[in-house]
Protein backbone atom coordinates (compact mmCIF):
# COMPACT_ATOMS: atom_id res chain seq x y z
CA UNK A 1 0.00 0.00 0.00
CA UNK A 2 1.67 3.41 -1.20
CA UNK A 3 1.63 6.30 1.58
CA UNK A 4 1.91 10.14 0.76
CA UNK A 5 2.04 12.26 3.74
CA UNK A 6 1.40 16.16 2.92
CA UNK A 7 0.18 19.13 5.24
CA UNK A 8 -1.79 20.65 2.51
CA UNK A 9 -3.91 19.98 -0.42
CA UNK A 10 -5.08 22.60 -2.57
CA UNK A 11 -6.70 23.01 -5.88
CA UNK A 12 -5.48 24.80 -8.95
CA UNK A 13 -7.25 28.02 -9.81
CA UNK A 14 -10.83 27.71 -9.98
CA UNK A 15 -10.88 23.97 -9.95
CA UNK A 16 -12.00 21.37 -7.61
CA UNK A 17 -10.61 18.29 -6.35
CA UNK A 18 -12.17 15.52 -6.87
CA UNK A 19 -10.95 12.27 -4.46
CA UNK A 20 -11.39 8.86 -6.27
CA UNK A 21 -13.60 7.30 -8.55
CA UNK A 22 -17.59 5.84 -8.71
CA UNK A 23 -17.33 2.64 -6.40
CA UNK A 24 -14.08 3.63 -4.48
CA UNK A 25 -14.18 3.42 -0.59
CA UNK A 26 -12.27 6.20 1.51
CA UNK A 27 -11.67 4.52 5.12
CA UNK A 28 -11.28 6.84 8.29
CA UNK A 29 -9.95 4.74 10.77
CA UNK A 30 -10.88 4.26 14.70
CA UNK A 31 -9.93 7.11 16.15
CA UNK A 32 -9.09 9.72 13.46
CA UNK A 33 -11.48 12.37 13.65
CA UNK A 34 -12.73 14.92 10.45
CA UNK A 35 -13.04 18.24 11.45
CA UNK A 36 -15.58 20.56 8.98
CA UNK A 37 -15.15 24.39 9.67
CA UNK A 38 -16.69 24.98 6.28
CA UNK A 39 -19.84 23.71 4.36
CA UNK A 40 -20.81 20.29 4.15
CA UNK A 41 -22.98 19.33 1.25
CA UNK A 42 -23.99 16.29 -0.76
CA UNK A 43 -24.14 13.90 2.68
CA UNK A 44 -27.66 13.82 2.79
CA UNK A 45 -30.34 15.93 4.93
CA UNK A 46 -32.07 15.26 8.49
CA UNK A 47 -28.99 13.95 10.29
CA UNK A 48 -28.63 15.74 13.51
CA UNK A 49 -25.83 17.71 13.96
CA UNK A 50 -25.64 18.66 17.88
CA UNK A 51 -27.83 17.65 20.96
CA UNK A 52 -28.00 20.01 23.37
CA UNK A 53 -30.03 19.99 26.63
CA UNK A 54 -30.81 21.79 30.17
CA UNK A 55 -32.64 20.18 32.99
CA UNK A 56 -34.10 21.71 36.09
CA UNK A 57 -34.50 19.71 39.16
CA UNK A 58 -35.69 23.21 41.46
CA UNK A 59 -39.00 23.75 41.89
CA UNK A 60 -40.53 27.27 40.49
CA UNK A 61 -43.69 28.72 41.29
CA UNK A 62 -44.79 32.47 39.73
CA UNK A 63 -48.11 34.20 40.15
CA UNK A 64 -47.36 36.46 36.86
CA UNK A 65 -50.19 37.12 34.89
CA UNK A 66 -48.11 38.41 32.42
CA UNK A 67 -45.52 36.39 30.24
CA UNK A 68 -42.31 35.63 32.23
CA UNK A 69 -39.58 33.39 31.67
CA UNK A 70 -39.45 29.71 33.37
CA UNK A 71 -36.10 30.04 35.55
CA UNK A 72 -32.84 27.66 34.57
CA UNK A 73 -34.78 26.34 31.38
CA UNK A 74 -32.58 28.29 28.69
CA UNK A 75 -30.22 26.38 26.44
CA UNK A 76 -28.20 27.93 23.61
CA UNK A 77 -27.07 26.24 20.30
CA UNK A 78 -24.99 27.39 17.61
CA UNK A 79 -26.10 26.01 14.24
CA UNK A 80 -23.10 25.18 11.72
CA UNK A 81 -24.93 26.33 8.61
CA UNK A 82 -27.87 28.89 7.79
CA UNK A 83 -29.96 26.19 6.52
CA UNK A 84 -30.08 24.24 9.16
CA UNK A 85 -33.24 23.52 11.38
CA UNK A 86 -33.63 23.56 15.29
CA UNK A 87 -35.87 21.19 16.71
CA UNK A 88 -36.83 21.89 20.24
CA UNK A 89 -38.38 19.32 22.50
CA UNK A 90 -39.43 20.83 25.91
CA UNK A 91 -40.99 18.24 29.01
CA UNK A 92 -42.36 20.50 31.28
CA UNK A 93 -43.78 19.30 35.03
CA UNK A 94 -46.35 21.36 35.98
CA UNK A 95 -48.29 21.65 39.01
CA UNK A 96 -51.28 23.74 39.79
CA UNK A 97 -55.00 24.20 41.57
CA UNK A 98 -58.02 25.95 40.03
CA UNK A 99 -56.30 27.51 37.63
CA UNK A 100 -55.14 27.61 33.99
CA UNK A 101 -51.78 29.13 32.41
CA UNK A 102 -50.10 29.19 29.40
CA UNK A 103 -46.82 28.63 28.26
CA UNK A 104 -44.51 29.90 25.12
CA UNK A 105 -41.68 29.04 22.89
CA UNK A 106 -38.82 31.49 23.01
CA UNK A 107 -36.25 31.96 20.40
CA UNK A 108 -34.28 34.75 22.26
CA UNK A 109 -36.91 37.83 22.84
CA UNK A 110 -39.13 35.78 20.02
CA UNK A 111 -41.89 33.67 20.69
CA UNK A 112 -42.48 30.98 17.99
CA UNK A 113 -44.40 27.60 17.92
CA UNK A 114 -47.47 29.72 19.30
CA UNK A 115 -50.94 29.88 17.81
CA UNK A 116 -53.13 32.93 16.13
CA UNK A 117 -54.53 35.45 18.66
CA UNK A 118 -58.03 36.18 17.76
CA UNK A 119 -59.93 38.69 19.48
CA UNK A 120 -59.35 38.28 23.65
CA UNK A 121 -57.44 34.52 23.18
CA UNK A 122 -53.93 34.48 23.49
CA UNK A 123 -51.35 33.12 21.23
CA UNK A 124 -49.30 30.51 22.86
CA UNK A 125 -47.78 27.05 22.49
CA UNK A 126 -49.25 25.04 25.07
CA UNK A 127 -51.79 25.55 28.16
CA UNK A 128 -52.63 23.20 31.09
CA UNK A 129 -55.85 23.80 33.54
CA UNK A 130 -58.41 22.14 35.05
CA UNK A 131 -62.16 21.35 34.47
CA UNK A 132 -64.78 22.90 37.39
CA UNK A 133 -66.51 20.07 37.74
CA UNK A 134 -63.33 17.49 37.52
CA UNK A 135 -60.55 19.29 39.14
CA UNK A 136 -57.22 17.22 39.60
CA UNK A 137 -56.72 18.78 43.01
CA UNK A 138 -53.50 19.38 44.75
CA UNK A 139 -51.92 16.27 44.44
CA UNK A 140 -50.69 16.43 40.67
CA UNK A 141 -47.32 16.96 38.90
CA UNK A 142 -48.41 16.76 34.98
CA UNK A 143 -45.72 16.35 32.24
CA UNK A 144 -46.19 18.69 29.46
CA UNK A 145 -44.52 17.91 26.14
CA UNK A 146 -44.22 20.59 23.33
CA UNK A 147 -41.70 20.02 20.42
CA UNK A 148 -41.10 22.37 17.30
CA UNK A 149 -39.55 22.87 14.54
CA UNK A 150 -37.37 26.04 13.82
CA UNK A 151 -35.64 27.47 10.65
CA UNK A 152 -33.69 30.20 12.27
CA UNK A 153 -31.16 30.81 9.44
CA UNK A 154 -27.98 31.63 11.70
CA UNK A 155 -24.76 30.88 12.07
CA UNK A 156 -25.14 32.85 15.58
CA UNK A 157 -25.62 31.69 18.80
CA UNK A 158 -29.41 31.39 19.84
CA UNK A 159 -31.42 31.08 23.19
CA UNK A 160 -34.45 28.51 23.40
CA UNK A 161 -36.52 29.27 26.80
CA UNK A 162 -40.05 29.04 27.51
CA UNK A 163 -42.15 31.31 29.41
CA UNK A 164 -45.19 30.94 31.75
CA UNK A 165 -47.98 33.07 32.22
CA UNK A 166 -50.95 32.52 35.57
CA UNK A 167 -54.24 33.26 35.53
CA UNK A 168 -54.60 35.95 38.17
CA UNK A 169 -55.10 35.63 41.82
CA UNK A 170 -53.62 32.02 41.21
CA UNK A 171 -50.28 30.55 41.46
CA UNK A 172 -48.49 27.53 39.50
CA UNK A 173 -45.51 25.31 39.70
CA UNK A 174 -42.74 23.83 37.93
CA UNK A 175 -41.47 20.63 39.46
CA UNK A 176 -43.80 19.88 42.36
CA UNK A 177 -47.81 19.63 42.91
CA UNK A 178 -49.82 22.53 44.32
CA UNK A 179 -49.52 20.73 47.62
CA UNK A 180 -46.34 21.33 49.60
CA UNK A 181 -47.32 18.88 52.46
CA UNK A 182 -44.44 16.62 53.93
CA UNK A 183 -45.43 13.47 52.43
CA UNK A 184 -44.32 10.70 50.43
CA UNK A 185 -47.29 11.41 47.98
CA UNK A 186 -46.29 15.10 47.26
CA UNK A 187 -43.28 14.41 44.77
CA UNK A 188 -40.65 16.64 43.08
CA UNK A 189 -39.87 16.26 39.33
CA UNK A 190 -37.73 17.27 36.72
CA UNK A 191 -38.52 19.12 33.42
CA UNK A 192 -36.03 19.90 30.65
CA UNK A 193 -35.43 21.41 26.83
CA UNK A 194 -33.63 19.35 24.60
CA UNK A 195 -32.60 21.37 20.85
CA UNK A 196 -31.01 19.47 17.87
CA UNK A 197 -29.73 20.54 15.07
CA UNK A 198 -30.77 19.10 11.98
CA UNK A 199 -28.47 19.08 9.44
CA UNK A 200 -29.93 20.28 5.75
Amino acid sequence: MSEIKVNKISPATSTDITLGDSGDTFTVPSGATIVNSGTATGFGGGKIGQVLTVQNLDQESTSASSWVEIPDLSVTITPTATDSKIWIVSCLTIGWAKTQQMFQLMRDSTAIGVGTAVDSMAAASFSVGYNEDSSPGPYYAFPSVFTWLDSPSTTSAIDYTMQWDCYTGFTSYLNSCNDQSDSKYYCRTPSSITVMEVLA
